[in-house]
């Protein structure tokens, strides 16, 4: 029987600082770059007709700061805002995986709207995403529903 994970500590105001500045960024970025706009991920993902790659630099951008920042990550002990870091322990390849992502993208394909653009659309005024993000959260309530936190698979 594999343990519980510890319940998440409450966090600092200096975390909840730095997670602030960090979404504002990640918001500033996602407005930067177009991917406000579901036109531009519709447009990527149209590889038979106008296709534009510009999806592409921004995932090619982001893949490239995670593979440094897990890089400088494996340097600390603990994180800066925490006793410890919650990493992913689940590594299977399984149904609930593969059908998760189907949903995930036939959402993504259909609608233009990933999570982080979907919120920052709401400050944005962008009319869709109040439909969009009530729906993603109504996944996410799902999720959870059929799959409690602690229920560990193997």
């Amino acid at each position: 029987m594999t343990p519980h994970a510890p319940a998440p500590a409450t966090p600092t105001w200096h975390g909840v600082v730095i997670a602030l500045i960090t979404g504002l960024f990640f918001g500033w970025g996602l407005a930067l770059s177009g991917m406000m706009d579901p036109l531009t991920v519709l447009a990527f993902l149209d590889v038979a007709g106008a296709w534009n790659p510009s999806l592409a630099f921004v995932m090619g951008g982001g893949v490239g700061v995670t593979v440094i920042g897990f890089q400088l990550l494996k340097r600390r002990t603990a994180p800066v805002c925490g006793d410890l870091f919650h990493l992913p322990q689940n590594k299977a390849i399984d149904r609930r995986l593969l059908t998760g992502a189907a949903l995930f993208g036939i959402g993504w394909g259909l609608a233009g709207y990933c999570p982080g653009p979907a919120l920052a659309g709401l400050l944005a005024g962008n009319a869709e995403t109040w439909v969009v993000v009530p729906a993603m959260l109504a996944g996410a309530w799902l999720q959870r529903r059929t799959n409690p936190v602690g229920q560990h698979r193997h």
